[in-house]
């Protein structure tokens, strides 16, 4: 009798556990699926709000892998349907992932296009106003040439 109660309590255990996974999941699925959506927009992915609690959220998830693997945590599911939820979730944040990736490079190349244009920018400035020219040498100005008058 005592056995089967120990089975028990240690299944709901296991079944909590596992729930509390899947919140997790669906939090950072949901926060990934957010900035994906503002990254699709265009905005820098340094002015995206989701960032520290995207963070906050994958390290908890990084760390339950980790305990996982380790053996220090065990996610086994007896119950057929919560482990399809699992799985379920657990694909919706990879595709989720996978986007956001692809979001997040094109994010950062757009920003480097931008950091260079504004260089270029700057680069030209440059040498339109300096006495040097791209040798270090004295660059020959254009003389305006006039007469002096003097009363």
């Amino acid at each position: 009798m005592k056995q089967a109660q120990i089975t028990r309590t240690s299944a709901a255990e296991g079944d909590a556990r596992i729930k509390s996974l899947i919140a997790l999941i669906d939090g950072l699925t949901a926060l990934v699926a957010e900035e994906n959506a503002e990254l699709a927009k265009g905005l820098p992915a340094s002015r995206l709000k989701q960032v520290d609690e995207k963070n906050r959220l994958a390290e908890v998830f990084e760390r339950t892998v980790a305990e996982c693997a380790a053996g220090s945590t065990s996610l086994h599911v007896r119950d057929r349907i919560l482990r399809e939820q699992l799985m379920e979730r657990i694909l919706k944040l990879r595709a989720a992932m996978d986007e956001n990736l692809v979001r997040l490079r094109a994010a950062i190349e757009a920003s480097n296009r931008r950091v260079e244009a504004v260089m270029q920018a700057i680069r030209e400035q440059i040498a339109a106003v300096s006495p040097y020219g791209a040798s270090g040498r004295l660059a020959a100005r254009a003389v305006s040439s006039g007469t002096i008058r003097q009363a």
